[in-house]
Parts: C-alpha cells; sequence; structure tokens
C-alpha cells in the first residue's frame, strides 16, 4: 500500500471497536489467533467501514441502505493518496483550493470523505442514481464536509451536465462500472462466492446495484467517453483521471488518448497485498498553468 496509507499495517479491531462499540459482536478470532470479521457478512462490514471512517478520518456520520456498494477502504485511500502525489509536482497537496470531481460517488462517498479528512480538499461528487446523491449529501451534512453532490441526469454523459463554465478543478477520479452487463456482473459476482467457498445468495448482486457494477460496455467504454468529453473541459481541470481494472484496457485506452491530444498521459501503478491495480492520469495543461489553476 502507499506509504501514507493508514491500512499498510492491517486492522487494530482494539482500536476500532473502541471508536465503535457495536463492531465487537461481528468480531471472530482466526484459527491463528487473530481477530477479524466475516468479510462475505454484509452488516460485517458495513460496522467495520463505521469504525475505520471514525478511528482514523474523524467521520462521525456514516451509513448507506444494504443495496449499496460497501467499499473497501484501504483500496479507496490509496487512489486518493495516489492522486496526492500526482498533484504534488505541481502545488502544495495541502492547498486551500485544491478541488476535486468524483465521478460516480455513490450512495457511500468514499471519496471525498477521503479526501477532505485527508487533505482537506474540496469536492463535488456526482452520481447518476438519485437515492444515491440524497444519501451522499446526507453524510456529507452531517459530517460538514464541504462536498456538493450533483445529479447526473443523463447516463450518457459524464462531465456534461454536471460541471459550469465557472468550476475550476484540480483533478478529476472515477472507479468506473467493471462489467459490461447484469449478467457479466451476476457472473463475477457468483465466482467471487465460489472462490470464498461459499453458497451464493438468492440475490447475487451483493454488496452494489446496477450502476456500481455494470454499464454496457464496461469500464473501457465509460473511460472512453470519459476522454472524449474531457478534450471540452481541457481548461477547467489539472488532471483527468480513473482507475483502470483491467490492464488490457490500457492500450485502447492510450490510443484514444491520442486523438484528444492531451499533453500528459502517465500511469500511476497500485497495489494492496497482491492485487494490482492502477489508474490513467492525462492532463491538457502546461506544470507551469497547473500551478497557476487556482491562484
Amino acid at each position: 500500500m502507499h506509504s501514507r496509507n493508514k491500512h499498510k499495517q492491517g486492522y487494530h479491531f482494539e482500536s476500532l471497536v473502541s471508536a465503535l462499540p457495536a463492531l465487537s459482536k461481528y468480531t471472530t478470532v482466526t484459527p491463528r489467533g487473530d481477530t477479524s470479521i466475516d468479510f462475505t457478512n454484509k452488516a460485517a462490514v458495513k460496522a467495520l467501514n463505521k469504525a475505520l471512517l471514525k478511528h482514523h478520518y474523524n467521520i462521525e456520520h456514516w451509513d448507506i441502505a444494504d443495496e449499496f456498494l460497501c467499499p473497501p477502504v484501504p483500496g479507496r485511500a490509496d487512489y486518493i493518496h495516489g492522486i496526492a502525489d500526482l498533484l504534488a509536482n505541481d502545488m502544495d497537496i495541502k492547498h486551500k483550493n485544491i478541488k476535486g470531481l468524483d465521478i460516480g460517488t455513490g450512495a457511500n462517498v468514499i471519496y471525498p470523505l477521503l479526501g477532505c479528512s485527508e487533505y482537506n480538499w474540496h469536492f463535488i461528487g456526482s452520481d447518476i442514481n438519485l437515492k444515491a446523491v440524497k444519501s451522499a449529501q446526507t453524510i456529507c451534512s452531517a459530517n460538514k464536509l464541504n462536498v456538493e453532490v450533483r445529479h447526473q441526469t443523463n447516463p450518457h454523459f459524464i462531465f456534461e451536465n454536471i460541471l459550469s463554465s465557472a468550476d475550476v478543478l484540480s483533478f478529476s477520479m472515477c472507479n468506473p462500472p467493471f462489467h459490461s452487463s447484469e449478467q457479466a456482473a451476476q457472473t463475477g459476482t457468483a465466482r467471487k462466492w465460489k472462490n470464498l467457498k461459499k453458497a451464493p445468495p438468492k440475490s447475487l448482486n451483493f454488496g452494489g446495484h446496477a450502476p456500481e457494477l455494470w454499464c454496457e460496455g464496461g469500464e473501457l467504454r465509460f473511460i472512453k467517453t470519459m476522454i472524449r468529453e474531457s478534450k471540452l473541459y481541457s481548461q477547467q481541470c489539472g488532471w483527468f483521471t480513473s482507475l483502470v481494472s483491467n490492464k488490457d484496457n490500457l492500450q485502447p485506452l492510450k490510443k484514444a488518448l491520442k486523438t484528444v491530444q492531451p499533453i500528459e498521459i502517465k500511469v500511476i501503478k497500485m497495489a494492496q497485498g497482491q492485487k494490482q491495480s492502477r489508474f490513467l492520469a492525462w492532463s491538457f495543461m502546461t506544470q507551469a498553468q497547473r500551478r497557476t489553476l487556482h491562484n
């Protein structure tokens, strides 16, 4: 994990239970004698997230409906720290005017929560699901965070309908839906349950609703749309970024980027244990232009 990731040494359950006593009913002792939880139990995972956010990030109020994705906090934190490293070449990463756009922020609004806590950044969050937008707004309001959550009314757009000509961003970020269809998402979920040696529940859509898990064309088409639209907002955003879950998508995405001619393209690698991940970043501005973006 990233050197600044607060979870690189694992979970300290004694501290987490102290922060959220309700977590204690979900803790178990592994055969090795370590404290853990059953990560196939949605209630346990949600309680763990509440404890992590409260103990490490001073997020006192966080809750989501069962239909929504419950995100793994450590991996999400790595993306935030990776963006901070990207910005560090241009400006002080705790500059008072740094503002990001989280595309598809979801009901859990996890990236703005982490970015606000770790770096005091400002955020716009967007989502196509009105119920998710309202959930995110409730969380941000309850924690008095500088986050504005906007509803994307047209699922074919990424930046259009969300950004006005007055919006100036240091970066945008996105964890795009991975699967290309509902059937592919269900197959992937069933495979995870099989790997866990658990019988799948009646609903295979475990921990996530449709727009969080799949879209037509999957992450490749989604990011290609983002690349195409980013050209229209090239002077309003210092860095455009997106997670790329499938490394085989990097080459076609780099090819798509050539058509819009950004000045810089970077692939930032991340790793959480055995899992390898990365995000793609591109900019239409020079470093000097990005440095003066918020002056």
